[in-house]
């Protein structure tokens, strides 16, 4: 599928055939493209917790997720988590293949910029897991299946379930599997007059 087709395609979908699975290279293919999406310093921060024990799954629906159909019946449940202080875990792997000079510039000014800057490196992570969040489900459109994203759970409970770290964050789920059942049709989106200024407010 062509990007800007995949792009304008992209819904959220609610209905999934609970019978169907992505093959092992499906999955592979989703989310080796997944990691293709940017991060700052190459940091890599995403860690993705897919959920494939069905009674985690259901437990996750009913009693933490608001009753949400996608979360047992998508092929996958992908929980999106990150690792806050992954800049400062091993920083010289994330630039391993670039040019020395490239390399100690980066991984040298990695430490400085995020020292000390509890609630940047927060952001930096959250920013991370939408930036893969939206390459999933990009990647997923292309494929010719649908996603959907969440954010309508406990977010406590559910990273109580998933043994969360200490030092991780928690982000969006996203469901994707073979859609069933059309969205509605888009609500609207705000005109670009309303969106867009120039050089400042």
């Amino acid at each position: 599928m062509e990007t800007f087709e995949a792009i304008y395609k992209r819904r959220a979908i609610k209905h999934f055939d609970p019978e169907h699975r992505l093959t092992k290279e499906e999955e592979t293919k989703l989310l080796e493209a997944a990691i293709q999406s940017p991060t700052s310093f190459n940091i890599q921060h995403w860690r993705f917790v897919i959920v494939r024990d069905t009674d985690l799954r259901r437990k996750i629906r009913t009693e933490f997720g608001n009753d949400q159909a996608q979360m047992t019946d998508a092929s996958l449940l992908i929980i999106l988590t990150a690792d806050i202080d992954a800049w400062k875990k091993d920083p010289g792997r994330y630039w391993k293949n670039a040019p020395q000079e490239v390399a100690d510039l980066l991984v040298n000014w990695m430490g400085p910029f995020h020292e000390g800057r509890e609630w940047l490196q927060r952001d930096e992570a959250q920013r991370s897991i939408g930036m893969v969040l939206q390459t999933i489900m990009l990647a997923a459109k292309a494929m010719g299946y649908d996603s959907c994203p969440m954010i309508g759970f406990d977010i406590e409970k559910v990273a109580e379930l998933i043994n969360l770290p200490d030092d991780y964050v928690m982000g969006a789920m996203v469901a994707v599997g073979k859609g069933i059942k059309e969205s509605w049709p888009k609500p609207g989106q705000l005109p670009l007059e309303e969106l867009v200024v120039e050089n400042g407010f």
